[in-house]
């Protein structure tokens, strides 16, 4: 591990449509190319960046201030033009901002314990959303333009709420019986992804109506989830955890609602080796009812090791959907190759994000 990345990396995102990614540091902020990987840019500063929340490739960002000596106040989202090199908006708060949200209409963003939502062009207040205790700044919103989708966790625990503004219609829904670690929206956000932090199962549901459409097992170990992306056609997700390990799997195209398995049932042994596929639905589904419903779970079809899952890590499907990649917090960037039988991801392309050199397989 990369241990001065670490301690310079104060965030890491990808953008909207995860072509490119940003890193928050010590010093100002970095924007990078996703694949093919390219050092984009950077801006210095005389103060650390917490948050750096991109607007697709336009030069609108959003950044919080962070670190041991912050550059700008942490109850705050300033606006920033990078062509113009200054701000153009800001926000401000009584609690520290958590995370911040953007498409082309709306800005979102989170505080420990409520949701507020923006018109984009005059930063009019549109919505309020009060939620349960939200330390990690939890919250997903859609990229399509024709439509826009906020998840956010309910004032209940498990439970996430949905809505949909064009609709002007909200629903709850009971996700979980242990609270929401993960949320997650495909592009379009006809579809939510959810972990418990619990992190061994995560559920699809329909955004229309609520429904529950699929439930697949990243293990049966506990583990914190830190990312669940949807590749862009919603055909796969991938799941990376403290584990070190990325999953991924097959994204069900059905819409009959399924039942949910319990989470906190007793579990048999986890994969006994990283990156071995064992769909154990699909070894032992000729055995129906007799099984009890874990050994009915979905497990990922194809892996991806990354390390020890001391650093954080964020994933991200390729334009293609045939490719994987991985930025951490300590300063790697790997992207590896999907098989299209399942097991292990190929990796092509290992790098430092602050220049220590890589090195293709």
């Amino acid at each position: 591990m990369n241990s001065s990345a670490q301690d310079e990396i104060l965030y890491i995102g990808f953008n909207q449509d995860q072509g490119c990614f940003a890193c928050g540091t010590q010093k100002g902020f970095k924007i990078f190319n996703t694949h093919p990987f390219k050092d984009t840019f950077k801006r210095e500063f005389d103060g650390g960046i917490g948050i750096v929340e991109m607007l697709f490739r336009c030069n609108i960002l959003a950044l919080v201030g962070g670190g041991a000596h912050p550059k700008f106040p942490l109850n705050k989202v300033l606006l920033w033009d990078d062509h113009q090199y200054k701000c153009i908006g800001e926000l401000s708060f009584k609690t520290f901002v958590k995370a911040v949200k953007l498409r082309k209409d709306k800005v979102v963003v989170v505080l420990e314990s409520r949701i507020y939502v923006y018109n984009f062009a005059d930063l009019r207040l549109v919505d309020a959303i009060d939620t349960c205790l939200n330390t990690e700044g939890l919250c997903a919103l859609s990229s399509d333009p024709a439509i826009s989708v906020l998840a956010t966790p309910d004032k209940n625990k498990g439970s996430v709420k949905v809505t949909i503004y064009e609709k002007n219609d909200s629903k709850i829904i009971n996700a979980h019986t242990n609270s929401v670690s993960y949320i997650a929206l495909n592009f379009s956000g006809s579809l939510l992804a959810t972990a418990s932090d619990k992190g061994t199962l995560i559920r699809i549901f329909s955004t229309e109506d609520g429904s529950p459409l699929q439930e697949v097992r990243r293990g049966s170990d506990k583990a914190k989830i830190h990312c669940i992306s949807f590749d862009r056609a919603s055909t796969m997700i991938a799941c990376s955890s403290d584990k070190g390990t990325i999953h991924i799997f097959n994204v069900s195209k059905g819409t009959t609602r399924i039942q949910l398995s319990d989470e906190n049932a007793p579990a048999e042994e986890d994969h006994k080796k990283d990156g071995e596929v064992k769909n154990k639905k699909h070894m032992l589904s000729f055995m129906g009812n007799l099984l009890p419903k874990y050994f009915k779970s979905e497990w990922s079809y194809a892996q991806l090791r990354i390390g020890d899952g001391d650093a954080r890590s964020l994933c991200a499907f390729g334009d293609e959907g045939t490719t994987l990649v991985s930025v951490s917090t300590d300063g790697q960037y790997i992207l590896a190759d999907i098989p299209k039988n399942g097991g292990d991801c190929t990796i092509k392309e290992k790098k430092n994000l602050f220049g220590a050199g890589g090195q293709r397989e």
